[in-house]
Protein backbone atom coordinates (compact mmCIF):
# COMPACT_ATOMS: atom_id res chain seq x y z
CA UNK A 1 0.00 0.00 0.00
CA UNK A 2 1.01 3.76 -0.74
CA UNK A 3 1.46 5.91 1.84
CA UNK A 4 2.85 9.29 3.04
CA UNK A 5 5.64 9.08 4.96
CA UNK A 6 7.12 12.29 6.60
CA UNK A 7 11.08 11.59 7.31
CA UNK A 8 11.42 11.97 11.25
CA UNK A 9 15.45 10.94 11.92
CA UNK A 10 18.53 9.56 10.59
CA UNK A 11 19.73 6.63 12.39
CA UNK A 12 22.76 3.76 11.56
CA UNK A 13 20.23 1.90 9.56
CA UNK A 14 18.90 4.27 7.51
CA UNK A 15 15.76 6.93 8.49
CA UNK A 16 12.75 6.96 11.14
CA UNK A 17 9.82 8.07 9.14
CA UNK A 18 6.29 8.84 10.56
CA UNK A 19 3.57 6.97 8.43
CA UNK A 20 0.40 8.59 7.45
CA UNK A 21 0.53 11.19 10.45
CA UNK A 22 0.18 7.88 12.74
CA UNK A 23 2.76 5.21 13.03
CA UNK A 24 6.63 5.34 13.34
CA UNK A 25 8.51 3.16 10.45
CA UNK A 26 12.01 2.61 9.26
CA UNK A 27 13.37 3.06 5.79
CA UNK A 28 16.66 1.27 5.50
CA UNK A 29 19.95 3.18 4.29
CA UNK A 30 20.28 0.20 1.53
CA UNK A 31 16.86 1.27 0.00
CA UNK A 32 17.33 4.89 -0.40
CA UNK A 33 17.89 5.55 -4.24
CA UNK A 34 17.42 9.52 -3.73
CA UNK A 35 18.74 11.99 -1.13
CA UNK A 36 15.92 12.69 1.20
CA UNK A 37 16.21 14.86 4.63
CA UNK A 38 14.80 15.34 7.70
CA UNK A 39 11.49 17.03 7.65
CA UNK A 40 10.90 16.21 4.06
CA UNK A 41 7.66 14.28 2.95
CA UNK A 42 7.65 11.60 0.58
CA UNK A 43 5.27 8.56 -0.86
CA UNK A 44 6.39 5.57 0.45
CA UNK A 45 5.23 1.45 0.33
CA UNK A 46 4.84 -0.91 3.56
CA UNK A 47 7.27 -3.65 2.94
CA UNK A 48 6.50 -5.32 6.11
CA UNK A 49 5.12 -4.72 9.43
CA UNK A 50 7.03 -6.91 11.85
CA UNK A 51 5.48 -9.03 14.86
CA UNK A 52 7.05 -6.18 17.13
CA UNK A 53 4.68 -3.62 15.21
CA UNK A 54 7.12 -1.73 13.62
CA UNK A 55 6.91 -0.80 10.31
CA UNK A 56 9.62 -1.69 7.70
CA UNK A 57 8.94 1.38 4.66
CA UNK A 58 10.26 1.50 1.32
CA UNK A 59 10.72 4.40 -1.45
CA UNK A 60 9.80 2.49 -4.41
CA UNK A 61 7.36 0.20 -5.34
CA UNK A 62 8.45 -3.52 -4.95
CA UNK A 63 8.67 -6.15 -7.58
CA UNK A 64 6.83 -6.46 -10.75
CA UNK A 65 5.25 -2.62 -9.94
CA UNK A 66 8.66 -1.55 -9.92
CA UNK A 67 10.04 -2.67 -12.84
CA UNK A 68 6.87 -1.63 -15.25
CA UNK A 69 7.06 1.90 -13.41
CA UNK A 70 10.64 1.95 -14.40
CA UNK A 71 10.10 0.20 -18.12
CA UNK A 72 7.43 3.26 -18.82
CA UNK A 73 10.96 6.09 -17.89
CA UNK A 74 13.24 4.26 -19.93
CA UNK A 75 10.77 3.89 -23.02
CA UNK A 76 9.75 7.58 -22.50
CA UNK A 77 13.59 8.61 -22.65
CA UNK A 78 14.32 6.56 -25.20
CA UNK A 79 11.30 8.26 -27.33
CA UNK A 80 12.44 11.79 -26.36
CA UNK A 81 15.65 10.71 -27.28
CA UNK A 82 14.43 9.68 -31.12
CA UNK A 83 14.64 6.19 -29.91
CA UNK A 84 18.74 5.67 -28.89
CA UNK A 85 20.46 5.91 -25.63
CA UNK A 86 23.82 5.10 -25.66
CA UNK A 87 23.68 3.29 -22.11
CA UNK A 88 24.54 -0.48 -21.82
CA UNK A 89 25.20 -2.98 -18.99
CA UNK A 90 28.63 -1.67 -18.81
CA UNK A 91 27.49 1.87 -18.22
CA UNK A 92 29.14 3.57 -14.99
CA UNK A 93 26.41 3.06 -12.01
CA UNK A 94 26.78 6.82 -11.69
CA UNK A 95 25.15 7.48 -15.27
CA UNK A 96 22.49 4.88 -14.78
CA UNK A 97 21.57 6.90 -11.85
CA UNK A 98 21.98 10.50 -13.66
CA UNK A 99 19.94 9.52 -16.89
CA UNK A 100 17.31 7.03 -15.13
CA UNK A 101 17.15 7.62 -11.51
CA UNK A 102 17.51 4.14 -10.64
CA UNK A 103 19.94 2.04 -9.70
CA UNK A 104 22.49 -0.22 -12.38
CA UNK A 105 20.38 -3.75 -11.21
CA UNK A 106 17.44 -1.91 -11.73
CA UNK A 107 18.07 -1.08 -15.02
CA UNK A 108 19.55 -3.73 -15.87
CA UNK A 109 16.52 -5.71 -14.76
CA UNK A 110 14.32 -3.96 -17.01
CA UNK A 111 16.25 -3.87 -20.02
CA UNK A 112 15.88 -7.32 -20.05
CA UNK A 113 12.14 -6.94 -19.52
CA UNK A 114 11.51 -4.53 -21.98
CA UNK A 115 14.27 -7.19 -24.38
CA UNK A 116 12.05 -9.75 -23.65
CA UNK A 117 8.66 -8.32 -24.58
CA UNK A 118 10.57 -7.11 -27.87
CA UNK A 119 10.21 -3.63 -26.82
CA UNK A 120 13.99 -3.21 -27.55
CA UNK A 121 17.45 -3.72 -29.13
CA UNK A 122 20.37 -4.20 -27.55
CA UNK A 123 22.92 -3.05 -29.24
CA UNK A 124 26.99 -2.72 -28.00
CA UNK A 125 26.17 0.67 -27.76
CA UNK A 126 23.31 1.11 -25.92
CA UNK A 127 19.93 0.56 -26.35
CA UNK A 128 17.19 1.44 -29.63
CA UNK A 129 13.61 1.14 -29.61
CA UNK A 130 11.95 -1.09 -32.20
CA UNK A 131 9.58 0.34 -34.23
Amino acid sequence: DQVEALIAKKTDLGYKAIINNMYLGLIYQNEIFNPVAVGQKVPAFIKQVREDGKIDVRLQRSGAQHVMTEAERILAKLTDAGGFLPTTDKTAPEEIYATFGISKKSYKKVVGELYKRRLITIEEEGIRLVK
